[in-house]
């Protein structure tokens, strides 16, 4: 499954993990650095709501040109199916989303540059908002498939696919 355009973009992937495990795996912010190519490190806010809708944790990004940190809502937290969050609470909405697929899961990764995010880079970078716009969307398209590529590989290294226990 691929879907392109300006503004979104998801891809999927197989996983030979149960649904569950996959979830626990990508709901779990603390291990992004493991497959994300530019967030290298992410932290919960307050601990106590860590991985529940409304949460909100710091994300640290980092590019050969610059680095940067985000705060992300968790916007969907529904073990075995969907783990969402939105950056800066109204930005760009990234996902995952989990389906069974024969004796494994589809896990589908998903991005969104929301009409928030539009007009923040719009009154950000005036005339180069255009610009910055399209990299951002070239990084989400060139970082979806390795992501995937990453988390496949970490799920299905873990004996009977439990992708809890797999610390990079």
């Amino acid at each position: 499954m691929n879907q392109n355009s300006i503004r979104h973009h998801q891809e999927s992937v197989t996983v030979k993990a149960s649904a569950e495990a996959l979830y626990d795996l990508v709901s779990d912010i603390t291990r992004t650095g493991e497959w994300c190519p530019v967030c290298t490190s992410c932290w919960w806010v307050d601990q106590d709501s860590a991985g529940q809708p409304g949460a909100w944790f710091t994300g640290r990004n980092e590019l050969p040109s610059r680095s940067w940190e985000t705060r992300s809502q968790v916007v969907a937290a529904e073990r075995g199916r969907e783990s969402a969050w939105v950056v800066g609470g109204r930005f760009v909405r990234w996902g995952f989303a989990l389906a069974p697929a024969g004796d494994g899961t589809t896990l589908t990764e998903s991005w969104e540059f929301l009409p928030d995010g539009i007009a923040m880079f719009g009154e950000k970078y005036g005339a180069d908002a255009d610009a910055q716009i399209t990299d951002r969307t070239q990084q989400a398209l060139d970082g979806i498939p390795k992501t995937l590529a990453a988390i496949k590989r970490i799920a299905e290294s873990v004996a009977g696919g439990d992708a809890r226990v797999a610390k990079g």
